[in-house]
């Protein structure tokens, strides 16, 4: 590794930062490489290689190498999810705020794009829980959308709105993550062109951005509700002084979370109001930079009153009644037409999923099933993905590696079909997308947006972010 070129008064400006040690912070970005950490999707538990636990992610993993995950059927069919592995925290601060009852909890993770968080955050909720993935940037909710479908649950919704948007939805969430857009200086290691980007300058807008996006969201939150606040960077200004200004603002109480001194994680103690934060720093924890703090609103914030929309319209009764033949529990769903698409989503979120499509843009919500031509479905890539697919009823094509690859950059498939039909196409067992099996040959219906391009590169190769 080559020499890191800091930004100028960098390194100085963090020499008072909690538990910082200038020496051992050079020789990480100077000569220890980047971990590579996936995690996997407990909904399609399929045996990958790892190299060791990330010790606060139950479903987080290192790997020895960087392998070329745009060439792993398995990383396209949702089975894991390339993702630091500092940013795994919140699975720690998710088990220790997690009420302890049966009560359904409704999670938004405002700034959500590309996924990493909102994967997590569903890997650790349950079924009748919702999560609303929000994502401020509309270029990126497509690739939000597709890290989601890939998960393959139907508590999901996702929204492409302004933080000030939600401060209509008063006290309709139980825990709202923001991570927030920061500095960067947390992702110098692994990106070293950031350090271009950094400047005091830099660090005191983003702090003043921080604020604002907070003050929008904070009435969305419910009282008894938890915020959870996290940056990829190591500045005070976008950290400590940011959980201050919370606890100056609002009613909002600071909560510990429970850590291990192997871990090397810095627990930190802002200097007005000793709220908790947690600092990782490269060399002294096996990832890259992170700042998360988490937080309890005290003061008491009026609901959200109820509103419901009409059931289904008898004229589309008929094509439901089809609908359903393709999930598993069908009356668990309740099934909604956008244009000529078919939506399924658990039949408990509908009043919540009222409620938000009167305040927000919607661009999820459930899976999508697909389209009622006739007597057939012509179904949805979601569809394909999703966990709740009645196998059952659809045909399965079975890929060998090389038919996978080829199936993925949508190119025609070496095989002949002794079925006719839309077919499900697997590899390992696990579900990649749809094709239209013919007499003579196979149509690749691998959505084109997301088809993979380039030829595979040599061994140990290519990142994908």
């Amino acid at each position: 590794m080559s020499e890191p070129n800091f930004p100028e008064n960098f390194i100085s400006s963090l020499s008072a930062e909690p538990g910082f040690d200038a020496g051992n912070f050079i020789n990480a970005h100077q000569n220890i490489e980047s971990p590579t950490s996936i995690r996997l999707n407990p909904f399609k538990k399929h045996p990958i290689k790892t190299n060791g636990p990330v010790p606060w992610c139950a479903e987080g993993h290192y790997l020895d190498t960087r392998p070329s995950f745009t060439f792993d059927p398995l990383f396209h069919a949702g089975c894991y999810y390339v993702q630091e592995a500092s940013s795994m925290f919140i699975d720690q601060i998710l088990k220790t705020i997690r009420p302890n009852n049966d009560e359904p909890i409704k999670i938004l993770d405002l700034c959500a794009a590309p996924g990493g968080k909102s994967t997590l955050i569903n890997s650790s909720i349950g079924a009748e829980d919702l999560l609303v993935a929000n994502e401020i940037i509309k270029t990126r909710v497509p690739v939000l959308c597709d890290n989601l479908n890939r998960w393959g649950t139907a508590n999901i919704i996702v929204s492409n709105n302004d933080p000030k948007e939600f401060s209509r939805l008063t006290g309709f969430f139980d825990i709202i993550l923001v991570d927030a857009p920061c500095s960067g200086s947390g992702m110098f290691r692994k990106d070293p062109a950031a350090m271009n980007e950094w400047s005091e300058a830099n660090v005191t807008l983003c702090h003043q951005r921080q604020e604002r996006i907070l003050a929008d969201v904070y009435p969305a939150l419910k009282e008894e509700g938890y915020l959870i606040y996290s940056t990829c960077s190591y500045s005070h200004q976008e950290n400590e002084e940011i959980v201050d200004w919370l606890c100056d603002t609002f009613d909002m109480e600071s909560t510990a979370i429970p850590i291990y001194k192997e871990w090397g994680i810095v627990e930190t103690l802002s200097e007005k109001h000793k709220a908790y934060g947690y600092r990782f720093y490269p060399g002294q924890v096996k990832g890259e930079g992170l700042f998360a703090a988490c937080l309890k609103k005290k003061e008491a914030t009026p609901g959200l009153s109820s509103f419901k929309t009409k059931g289904h319209q008898k004229l589309a009764l008929q094509e439901i009644e089809f609908v359903k033949r393709y999930l598993i529990d069908p009356e668990n769903y309740y099934y909604n037409k956008i244009n000529d698409d078919w939506l399924a989503i658990s039949r408990v979120h509908k009043e919540s999923l009222d409620t938000l499509q009167r305040h927000l843009y919607l661009k999820k919500s459930g899976i999508r099933v697909g389209k009622v031509m006739g007597n057939d479905l012509i179904p949805d890539h979601e569809l394909a993905l999703s966990i709740h697919i009645n196998k059952d009823a659809v045909l399965q094509t079975e890929l060998t590696y090389q038919q996978a690859i080829q199936y993925l950059r949508r190119e025609n498939i070496d095989i002949n079909p002794t079925d006719k039909g839309w077919s499900l196409m697997t590899f390992e067992g696990q579900a990649l997308g749809w094709a239209k099996l013919l007499p003579n040959r196979i149509n690749n219906y691998y959505p084109k947006e997301i088809r993979i391009f380039n030829p595979p590169p040599p061994k140990g190769g290519e990142e994908i972010g």
